[in-house]
Parts: structure tokens; C-alpha cells; sequence
């Protein structure tokens, strides 16, 4: 497969290292309106993930990565970049900025034969999160929405305690600060967003709820949600408090994902029973990890935490979608 990213921020940046390693699959361009000696730079030095250990030098119009050489575009407006002329098979859309049918369709006219985004999208665009429903994919689907780093994390543990019946449902998704806020205190649409993103606990709207209605129409209008951003880069723990049909125990709850963890989510779920904090989970692969240890039942009441890498665990699935949607 032929691969380019149109946007390098924590995503796609994180995306083209990882790619580069890759059996199967050979990134030829990026495309970002950055400098692209900035970009070479925020490639090789990352404050998460550390140095980079191969040399990366932008020169003409091309990156060199170590012994690697790949295109390297500064273009707004997608419709202009030659995804044709490279034989691309599918642009990763990491912008945030084409995010609808008719925006990312943009890749699609440039000549790129599918397009991944990196985000929920709109909903003219089928939304399947890898491990739940990617067999939806239609052979023909040139435009994919694999869903966000928080969907990932709570359809596959919503739909499991779906199994056994959801009254209602709040989820806190406490989750390390991210680009949307603002690193001191500024204006913002959203005034939250606008506070210094390394000083306080800060509750921020999503719109978690409408993607998870999507996937399980079963519990439209009985769930919540709400993401806390909190003073640490990277990570993510997801805070579920789930009212149940009936009474269950910690011991249920635990076998579930425990079982579920070896069986129908290998890869994608993992169960752990280890005192872990947020830092344990950098560069962890899956879209969640079930802490054993945390989980808590009062009546019908369950209160279920799961940790989850919010770029490596997310880009771990982009990845998924790659290799299943050249295979389909």
C-alpha cells in the first residue's frame, strides 16, 4: 500500500514513524502547511515518545528519513496535491479540517484511492471502530471513519455490559490536555477551553455521547458524557458508571473483560490487574486496558476504569483499518 498523511500534528507525526516500519506498506508523501524544516524537527525530537534515532533532514522537496526519502507538500488545499501521480492508495485526513463527506472527497479527485481520517467525521460517513463492527466496511466504501481515541476505548466495554443490560450510562473520559486548548489563559469559544491547560483540572464538552448513540442505538438517550483534561501529555482514563438491568457482581464484571480480553477483543481490550497510573500506559497498543483492580459494584451500580494511550492506542487501530481495508 501507498500511503500519505495530510496533516502532521500529534497524529499524523506519530503515524508517519510508526508507518515507516511497517511490512506492507510504504509512506511516499506528507502534506502540511508547517515549515517543513519545523516539520522534520517535531518528527525527529517528540516530548512523548522521545528522539527518533534515524536522522531526519528536509531538503527540495523531500524528507530523508535515516535511508528513507518521501515527498514532502505545504499545500492547503488537498485538491491540488498529485495523490495521482504518486500512486497513492489511501490519505490518512489528519487535519481535523475534512472531516465530511464532501471535504475529504477532496483526497478522492486528487486521485488517492481511499481515505482514512483520524477522527469520528460527520455522520454522512460510515463510522466503524476496528474490533466492533469493521466487517460493516462495503467493498466499494472509498471514505472511512474509524472513530476517535475515546469511541475506541468505550464501544467495545459499552457493548459487552450491553450483553448483560444497560439502564443508563455516565462516562468521564479523564484525558491528558490536547492542542484544542490553550497553554495559558486566552479566549475560547468554549471558556474552559481557554484556561491554561498545565495549571488546572479542566471539564471540556464532547460530543462523545451522539458517536456512542450511533454504534448502540440500544442506549440513545440514557448515556452521558463528559471528558476532564488533565496536566499530563499523553494518556487517558476512562471513568465509566454504569446503572444495570440487573445485579451483578466485581467478580462478573472482571471475568467479562478478563474473557473478552483473550477471546472476541484480543489486541483490542486488555485486562490488567497491576497498581497502574497514567504514565504505565505510553505506547500500550490498545484501545483500552480494563483496571481489574478499580472496578466496583454497589446494587446495579458498576463503576468499570479503563486506561488507554490516547495516540499510540489510537494510531495502533488506524493502522488495523490499513491492512483490513487493503484486504477487503
Amino acid at each position: 500500500m501507498r500511503i500519505a498523511i495530510n496533516g502532521m500534528g500529534r497524529i499524523g507525526r506519530l503515524l508517519a514513524r510508526r508507518l515507516l516500519d511497517l511490512d506492507g506498506i510504504e509512506l511516499v508523501a506528507v502534506n502540511d502547511i508547517m515549515d517543513s524544516d519545523n516539520l522534520a524537527y517535531l518528527l525527529r525530537y517528540d516530548s512523548v515518545y522521545g528522539t527518533w534515532p534515524d536522522t531526519v533532514i528536509h531538503s527540495k522537496g523531500r524528507l530523508s528519513i535515516g535511508n528513507r526519502s518521501l515527498a514532502i507538500f505545504r499545500q492547503e488545499d488537498p485538491a491540488t496535491l498529485p495523490w495521482a501521480s504518486l500512486g497513492v492508495d489511501v490519505v490518512l485526513e489528519c487535519s481535523g479540517r475534512f472531516t465530511s463527506k464532501e471535504a475529504a472527497s477532496v483526497h478522492l479527485t486528487a486521485g488517492a484511492g481511499k481515505v482514512l481520517l483520524s477522527t469520528t467525521g460527520s455522520p454522512d460517513i460510515p463510522l466503524l471502530i476496528y474490533g466492533f463492527n469493521q466487517q460493516s466496511l462495503a467493498a466499494d466504501s472509498q471514505i472511512i471513519s474509524p472513530g476517535g481515541c475515546m469511541t475506541n476505548c468505550s464501544i467495545p466495554l459499552l457493548s459487552l455490559l450491553q450483553g448483560i443490560g444497560i439502564e443508563s450510562a455516565q462516562v468521564n473520559i479523564l484525558h491528558s490536555y490536547t492542542s484544542r486548548q490553550e497553554l495559558v489563559d486566552a479566549p475560547h469559544r468554549q471558556f474552559r477551553r481557554g484556561r491554561a491547560a498545565a495549571e488546572s483540572i479542566i471539564p471540556v464538552e464532547i460530543d462523545l455521547a451522539s458517536s456512542l448513540e450511533r454504534l448502540l442505538p440500544a442506549i440513545k438517550g440514557r448515556i452521558a458524557t463528559v471528558s476532564t483534561r488533565v496536566p499530563v501529555a499523553n494518556g487517558a482514563m476512562a471513568d465509566f458508571t454504569v446503572q444495570m438491568e440487573t445485579a451483578v457482581s466485581v467478580e462478573d464484571i472482571n471475568a467479562l473483560f478478563r474473557n473478552a480480553a483473550q477471546q472476541e477483543y484480543k489486541g483490542i481490550v486488555d485486562y490488567n490487574e497491576e497498581a497502574l497510573v497514567s504514565l504505565d500506559i505510553k505506547g500500550n497498543t490498545h484501545s483500552c486496558v480494563v483496571d481489574g483492580t478499580l472496578t466496583s459494584v454497589a446494587g446495579k451500580l458498576v463503576k468499570l476504569i479503563a486506561w488507554f494511550d490516547n495516540e499510540y492506542g489510537y494510531t495502533s487501530r488506524m493502522i488495523d483499518w490499513l491492512y483490513y481495508s487493503n484486504k477487503k
